[in-house]
């Protein structure tokens, strides 16, 4: 992949993620950093450092993300705050005429990922959730196999987020917000690892979209356990966890498939985002590292997907193979960053785009309201106004998720 011309970004939010898109970015030798932004000034000190471990060229420092905005020369704004700030820094950011991106999490309201649509389509500037597990290399390779046909029509996906978090209620000591919105909120709270990779599958907004939405929690005890053994000596005011220790949502799509998503960080397990595609002529499974395929695969036994690697290996991965992989996740957090940088050198939209960034985002609020309903079916709003039915096409490019 050629290098492209030079482009100047701003970061906003200096917290541990940040510092792994930092030290991500200042690999790059087509980027530069020339402004980062926090309230705290430590954290900004600490950013600073991660870009000074390979490169030497001039970092503003601001506190008010405001003034980094009408930096001039900063084409791009990369936003790793806490989840309640991504909406709002980045209608800012769009206003101000920059490349917009920021970093995963649920909305607290459909007002707000309306809003960040509205500001999109009054603005033309262009806004991409980081979402980094669309560039897995795993994901992309059942991508490629669904482009191909290897399933048969798509019927079924599964997907989620389990993941042993319990150490979350830590977070409030430090006033962390991911923490209190996991003892404040009952929710899928964190969707968009699965449903990002989902929608692709499903081609959800480019001809087809979710309708509606049903989610049920369990009974909360993972977190308030672990809270009442690493909080019972701290002076810190909190309260049993609201959060659903099992949190799974359903969604019918427009085309008939249905989607079902787990969200599941209070207990015990090992890490796993549960991806599975069901056609009519196969399956594909993360939980156990297989394919099957009808007329193809041993009857009733899985295939390794490695062994499929060879002939449905994405084309951004082989080439990342070739050139060799880098960056954090696995080499997912410089894809996802790689396609940002090249949208903004070649002014095009970005393949995760605004319309797929609210519709992810929708999902935790959307599954709030149907929790607190009785797990009552709730209409997923069509952020695209019927643009699904006929999509315009997206660019081609070397990091489309479309082509």
């Amino acid at each position: 992949m050629e290098a492209g011309r030079k482009v100047r970004i701003g970061v906003i939010g200096i917290g541990a993620r940040a510092q792994g898109l930092i030290e991500t970015l200042s690999g790059m030798d087509f980027v530069e950093i020339g402004a980062i932004c926090d309230r705290i000034p430590e954290r900004m000190q600490e950013g600073l450092a991660v870009i000074r471990k390979t490169r030497d060229y001039p970092v503003a420092l601001y506190e008010d993300y405001h003034e980094l905005l009408k930096m001039p020369d900063i084409e791009g704004v990369i936003i790793a705050t806490s989840w309640n700030e991504h909406i709002s820094i980045a209608i800012a950011s769009m206003k101000a005429g920059k490349y917009t991106a920021f970093e995963v999490g649920g909305a607290s309201s459909i007002a707000q990922c309306w809003k960040l649509v509205e500001t999109y389509e009054e603005t033309g500037t262009p806004c991409m959730m980081l979402e980094n597990c669309c560039y897995g290399r795993y994901e992309l390779a059942v991508l490629n196999m669904i482009r191909q046909g290897l399933f048969g029509e798509i019927v079924h996906c599964d997907g989620g987020y389990r993941h042993d978090l319990s150490a979350i209620p830590r977070g409030l000591l430090k006033n962390h917000q991911r923490s209190f919105h996991h003892m404040k909120r009952n929710a899928e709270l964190y969707p968009t690892h699965e449903i990002g990779p989902i929608a692709k599958y499903l081609n959800i907004n480019r001809g087809n979209r979710f309708l509606t939405l049903t989610s049920m929690a369990s009974k909360s005890r993972g977190l308030t356990l672990r809270a009442e053994e690493l909080l019972k000596d701290q002076d810190v005011d909190w309260h049993p966890f609201a959060l659903g220790d099992i949190v799974t949502t359903l969604i019918k799509c427009a085309g008939g498939e249905t989607v079902a998503i787990t969200h599941d960080t209070s207990l015990p397990r090992p890490y796993s985002r549960a991806n599975q595609v069901q056609g009519t002529n196969g399956i594909w499974s993360e939980e156990h590292m297989g394919i099957h395929i009808k007329g193809r695969s041993p009857e009733e036994k899985w295939e390794s997907i490695d062994e499929y690697l060879k002939e449905y290996e994405h084309p951004i991965w082989k080439e990342f193979l070739n050139d060799g992989v880098t960056g954090g996740h696995g080499g997912m957090d410089y894809l996802v960053l790689r396609a940002f940088i090249y949208c903004i050198q070649n002014r095009i939209e970005t393949p995760i785009n605004v319309y797929d960034a609210a519709t992810w985002m929708a999902v935790t609020c959307l599954s709030e309201d149907s929790i607190a309903m009785g797990s009552m079916p709730v209409a997923f709003p069509d952020f695209t106004n019927g643009k699904w039915v006929c999509p315009d096409p997206m660019p081609k490019g070397p990091f489309s998720l479309d082509d």
